[in-house]
């Protein structure tokens, strides 16, 4: 059962960040939706390299036990610097988008006022 417990935090980051993607009206609340979703996918393939008992991947060779999967860590520090620089785009644009609306109401800025 331990072994489940990054898997559920996977599971609760996207799908709290999918509710806030598809239920919020706030163009802030579905960012922090996107980042909460891209946090999942992270800590996703953070544990798919976990073994049990093993170093950090940091040795050229194992000095008397198994490695940790380098691949998964390496492309989460990629997943990282391109989320942040997606977050600073998607920032930037919610801010143009207030300045020329007036509002971060996705609703009003689409054109279907209810």
């Amino acid at each position: 059962m331990i072994y489940n417990i990054p898997y559920i935090a996977v599971a609760a980051l996207i799908l709290i960040g999918l509710y806030a993607v598809v239920f919020k009206r706030n163009l802030i609340k579905m960012v922090i939706g996107i980042t909460l979703i891209e946090s999942g996918v992270n800590l996703f393939l953070i544990t798919l390299g976990y073994r049990e008992g093993s170093i950090a991947p940091i040795y050229t060779s194992s000095p008397g036990g198994i490695m940790a999967l380098p691949v998964p860590q390496a492309l989460t520090l990629t997943s990282i610097v391109i989320g942040v620089a997606v977050l600073a785009l998607m920032l930037s644009l919610v801010i143009h988008i207030y300045r020329h609306y007036g509002t971060l109401d996705a609703r009003k800025i689409g054109g279907n006022e209810e």
